[in-house]
């Protein structure tokens, strides 16, 4: 087997797999991949973004913690909103996780 029909095997065996794709910025795509291109940009569908939340959402969250009197570290999720089918521009991507 060649070195491309290797690359194109491999690959296809993620086609419907629930990948998690992180990008320069930060935010973190999890959505189905359904194909990719020459240009190493990756088609999700059924995609969810996830990026981190803006200092004003972690002083209140801080805030709340001190209020009630909370000991410990103060714990703030991740933004969630559901963008379904989205084009991930390969030269952002700095990392590709598979779910099992």
């Amino acid at each position: 087997m060649s070195t491309t029909e290797e690359a194109v095997s491999y690959l296809s065996s993620f086609i419907n797999r629930t990948l998690h794709i992180h990008i320069k910025d930060g935010r973190m795509f999890v959505g189905q991949m359904k194909c990719t291109d020459r240009d190493q940009n990756i088609i999700l569908s059924m995609t969810h973004e996830y990026r981190q939340p803006s200092q004003a959402e972690i002083i209140k969250a801080a805030e709340r913690h001190e209020a009630a009197g909370l000991p410990g570290n103060v714990k703030v999720d991740m933004r969630k909103r559901f963008i379904g089918l989205v084009v991930v521009p390969g030269e952002y991507i700095t990392k590709i996780e598979a779910e099992d």
